[in-house]
């Protein structure tokens, strides 16, 4: 069997080109890095997602950057062949292109991440190019974009509408003149994810964009089944939440019942 590599940036306009799919899974901390790692996960992407997901919080908008890059470090730990991408929060590159330099540089040395994304097309094409001229690679994220949550009117599917293509085009490939080495499309309606990925030199991953993205991303919660809601485009592959709850209440009945710890899981004097 050969030996997995790590995988590098080139390897993904590689895939594109040979028409092999792009895997991508969120994660936020060690051991579940080193799980999707040795899963076979092309790339984990440390998503603002940490945000409601894992903090608590209703949205995206609050998490900071002080709080997202100790979860990057601990994926970058765990993380041996998968590429590992950072997301800058809401409101650490909108300002400046010398902001999202200064932000992602600080991203990039305290987290250890293979890459950077955020949000938006052209109107932040100038923060993309300054990340790249700085020599971090870059992911973009177009299509319904969580961080502007409220200035889209909410969760709305995008693509839709005279001209809608045309208008997520140009951020595309505005996107990638800048230096983008790939890009997500979120919520986007199947054909202008096809059209575009077919537009594009760059890959694209798609969540909610149909099969014809170059690749797919989900969050991990939504994957394995944990939680009460999960987004009508994903898919539950394991039923990880139900496990651990029955796993947490058969521990709560031995404790209380007194047979755990046994004999086997105590020291002799």
């Amino acid at each position: 069997m050969t030996e997995r590599k790590k995988v590098r940036i080139h390897h993904f306009g590689e895939m594109k080109a040979r028409g092999e799919k792009i895997a991508m899974l969120t994660a936020y901390d060690t051991p579940t890095a080193r799980l999707f790692d040795a899963g076979g996960a092309d790339l984990l992407l440390v998503g603002d997602s940490l945000g409601d997901n894992i903090l608590g919080y209703d949205n995206t908008v609050p998490l900071t950057l002080d709080e997202i890059i100790p979860f990057v470090r601990a994926v970058s730990r765990g993380a041996d062949h998968s590429f590992v991408v950072a997301d800058l929060p809401f409101g650490s590159y909108e300002i400046s292109p010398e902001q999202a330099v200064e932000s992602s540089i600080r991203v990039m040395k305290l987290g250890g991440p293979n890459a950077i994304k955020f949000e938006g097309g052209r109107r932040i094409a100038r923060q993309v190019k300054a990340v790249t001229d700085a020599g971090i690679p870059f992911m973009g994220h177009l299509g319904f974009t969580p961080q502007s949550e409220n200035a889209l009117g909410g969760r709305r599917i995008q693509g839709r509408g005279e001209g809608a293509y045309e208008d997520m085009l140009a951020d595309a490939l505005a996107l990638q003149e800048a230096g983008a080495f790939a890009i997500v499309l979120e919520m986007v309606v199947g054909p202008i994810a096809a059209k575009i990925t077919a537009a594009l030199d760059i890959p694209t991953i798609g969540i909610g964009a149909g099969p014809d993205t170059d690749g797919q991303v989900l969050v991990w919660l939504d994957m394995a089944g944990i939680g009460d809601w999960h987004p009508s485009f994903t898919k539950t592959f394991g039923a990880v939440g139900a496990l651990m709850q029955q796993a947490a209440a058969d521990y709560v009945t031995e404790v209380k019942g007194g047979s755990f710890p046994a004999p086997e899981h105590t020291f002799d004097a």
